[in-house]
């Protein structure tokens, strides 16, 4: 069983998604995701299509809009936003999209002149409780309707001082196990100091999908070979067990996204060490 490697758009997202899709397609990844989000180019089937037979590379994976982000004609509502992506993975024949757990409150930054900078107030999220209900009551009726994997995906502490918050609701191991299927981010277990291959051991029957990036000081999403996970590890672990799509999540810093010949680099790097050690 061969492991799928696909690229997340969003580790480049300052990029236009041909550029990108040609940089993953060079590199020799399997596939991409798509990371959904307000520019229309990510959420419009036919120009999607247009990408995937441009570059000779298939989208494996369409991520959901993160909460808090608006997207132009798409509801507020974290649920209405999962059905949405699956109604466009279905235009696409994607068969798997990736949502987030919900919020139990966001932050607002006010800027004062009193406080001569930044306040950082709690607000609570008024869809977070109604959203976890419908993860555990309505979201196994929508991937049956559907034909298509909805993968939960365990998000990161934030922290403030040297303390960690959480700030979604459903994210202890033990709840998030509970859904039907998950997408698993290394980075994410990493921000709350767990141990990747052991949570994997917990959760391997419901992973669908894996999140895969390095972590280090609490720098998120960082290449494979920058941080103090044990990738190579992890992805032995999967290699004849798992059968999804292992997306590398990184972000533009990175990846030296301002000078492409390093992008290239990296890319190429970032697939040989998924190859060795995934097969």
């Amino acid at each position: 069983m061969t492991v799928k490697i696909a690229f997340s758009t969003g580790s480049l997202y300052t990029f236009g998604l041909d550029r990108v899709f040609g940089l993953a397609r060079e590199a020799g990844f399997d596939g991409v995701e798509i990371m959904v989000d307000n520019r229309l180019d990510t959420r419009d089937a036919t120009y999607l299509r247009h990408l995937e037979g441009r570059h000779g590379l298939p989208i494996l994976s369409l991520h959901s809009p993160f909460p808090l982000i608006p997207v132009d004609g798409w509801a507020w509502d974290d649920a209405a936003r999962t059905q949405r992506t699956v109604a466009l993975a279905q235009a696409l024949g994607v068969p798997t999209v990736v949502i987030h757990l919900p919020l139990r409150f966001h932050v607002a930054v006010l800027h004062t002149t009193l406080l001569q900078g930044r306040l950082l107030l709690p607000m609570p999220w008024r869809w977070g409780q109604s959203y976890a209900r419908w993860l555990t009551t309505d979201l196994a009726a929508l991937e049956q309707a559907s034909s298509v994997t909805v993968a939960v995906e365990n998000m990161p502490c934030r922290f403030l001082g040297q303390r960690r918050l959480e700030v979604h609701r459903m994210n202890r191991i033990e709840e998030w196990a509970q859904l039907p299927h998950l997408t698993l981010d290394t980075t994410h277990l990493g921000t709350w100091g767990l141990d990747i291959l052991d949570v994997y051991e917990q959760v391997a029957d419901r992973v669908a999908h894996v999140h895969l990036s390095n972590f280090r000081d609490r720098h998120e999403h960082l290449r494979l070979d920058d941080g103090h996970l044990p990738l190579g590890a992890f992805l032995e672990r999967l290699a004849g067990r798992f059968q999804g799509t292992v997306a590398v999540e990184l972000n533009p810093a990175s990846l030296e996204a301002e000078d492409e010949g390093k992008v290239r680099a990296h890319l190429r790097t970032t697939v040989e060490f998924c190859r060795r050690h995934a097969g």
